[in-house]
C-alpha cells in the first residue's frame, strides 16, 4: 500500500493507523502548501486533489475518503482491533469518525486555516477565523459530554475513532494553541504515548 499524506495534515490519522497495523507501506508526499494537490500528477491519483489517499496495490483503484479508507483499513485487518466487532459497535466508531471528518475537521478548522475558502472578501476573514474557533469549542464539548470509553472513545478500546479524534486534537494544542476539555485531553496525552503515533509524527517531522 501507499499513504499518499502532507504533513500534519488530517491523513496523519491514516498514517497512524498504518503503524498501528504493521504492515509494509510506503509514503508518498503530497506539499500541499505549494499546490501539488492540484498538480497533473497528483490529480490522476486522485481528481479531488486532497489528502489521504491510499493505493491499495493489488487490492484495486486508489481509495480516498478519510472515513473510507479507516473503514477498510479495521475491517480488512481484523487483527489489529482497529474497529468493534459487533455491527452496532462499529456503527458507533463510524459515527464518531464521520463527526470528526464531516463536521469538526472543516468547520472548525478548515474555516479557520483557510477562511478564503469561505469568504471571498479578505475583509471578512477575521470573522470567519473568529466563527470557526467558536465552533472548535462547541465541538469538542460535544466530544467531551458524550465520552464514552476510558482513556479512548470506544468503550471497546483503541479504535479508527481515536485516529480520527487525534488530528483535530493536534490541531487544537499544537497548532492553535488552545486548550482541550479534560477528557479530550487526556485522549490526546495518551495517543502521544503510543509508539505507533510516535513514529508517524517523527516520520512526518511533527513535534510530539
Amino acid at each position: 500500500m501507499k499513504l499518499y499524506y502532507a504533513p500534519g495534515a488530517c491523513s496523519v490519522g491514516i498514517h497512524i493507523l498504518l503503524e498501528e497495523i504493521g504492515k509494509p507501506y510506503e509514503l508518498s508526499l503530497v506539499d500541499t502548501k505549494n499546490g501539488a494537490q492540484f498538480s497533473p500528477e497528483y490529480v490522476a491519483v486522485n481528481p479531488k486533489s486532497k489528502v489521504p489517499a491510499l493505493d491499495l496495490g493489488d487490492e484495486g483503484p486508489v481509495l480516498t475518503e478519510w472515513t473510507a479508507i479507516a473503514t477498510y483499513l479495521a475491517t480488512a485487518n481484523p487483527e489489529a482491533g482497529l474497529a468493534p466487532k459487533d455491527p452496532l459497535g462499529l456503527a458507533r466508531a463510524v459515527e464518531a469518525v464521520d463527526y470528526i471528518t464531516g463536521t469538526v475537521h472543516p468547520h472548525a478548522f478548515t474555516r479557520q486555516f483557510r477562511p478564503h475558502m469561505f469568504s471571498g472578501r479578505e475583509e471578512d476573514h477575521p470573522k470567519a477565523v473568529e466563527t470557526a474557533q467558536a465552533n472548535a469549542t462547541k465541538y469538542f464539548d460535544v466530544v467531551e459530554k458524550r465520552w464514552g470509553g476510558d482513556p479512548w472513545v470506544m468503550p471497546q478500546g483503541f479504535s479508527i475513532a481515536d485516529a480520527a479524534l487525534f488530528f483535530v486534537e493536534y490541531w487544537q494544542a499544537k497548532r492553535v494553541g488552545q486548550p482541550l476539555p479534560p477528557k479530550v485531553d487526556a485522549h490526546f496525552k495518551a495517543m502521544l504515548e503510543r509508539p505507533a503515533v510516535k513514529r508517524a509524527l517523527e516520520q512526518e517531522g511533527l513535534a510530539a
